[in-house]
């Protein structure tokens, strides 16, 4: 009980102060100090800063956990370390020969692993490997 008295005080103290501030707008409007435009932009104002602050409070946040792999996928599927190596390298958009020159292997090498996960993973092409790699979390 005693954690929630200070926000329930503050939040009740800002509701008053809002409530004051439309009744003192009231007052010079009705008393034709203020035109109707500058009166309707003040609350509007008002209302829109109030919307803001209570979606930005009230919007749940969730802090990104790290990146793990799924090796129980990793492993029914029996994608190998190196086939793992070349998905990473196929997620980012890289061609076969910049593969091939990244991890020290031949071009020919790249296809035949690129050929194998295609057989794993079930896709036809690079976009449905990647795709259902992330699907399966072996890629962020």
């Amino acid at each position: 009980m005693r954690g929630t008295l200070r926000p329930a005080l503050a939040y009740g103290a800002l509701t008053a102060l809002a409530a004051l501030l439309l009744a003192w707008l009231d007052w010079r409007h009705v008393t034709r100090d203020w035109s109707t435009q500058f009166y309707l932009v003040v609350v509007a104002l008002v209302f829109a800063g109030l919307g803001l602050w209570l979606g930005n409070r009230l919007t749940p946040r969730t802090a990104a956990l790290p990146f793990a792999r799924n090796q129980r996928a990793l492993a029914s599927l029996g994608i190998s370390p190196r086939e793992v190596e070349v998905l990473d390298e196929l997620a980012q958009g890289k061609a076969n020969k910049v593969i091939a020159r990244d991890l020290g292997i031949s071009p020919n090498t790249v296809k035949t692993h690129v050929a194998r996960l295609f057989e794993k993973l079930g896709a036809a092409n690079r976009t449905e490997a990647i795709a259902r790699a992330r699907d399966l979390r072996l890629l962020p």
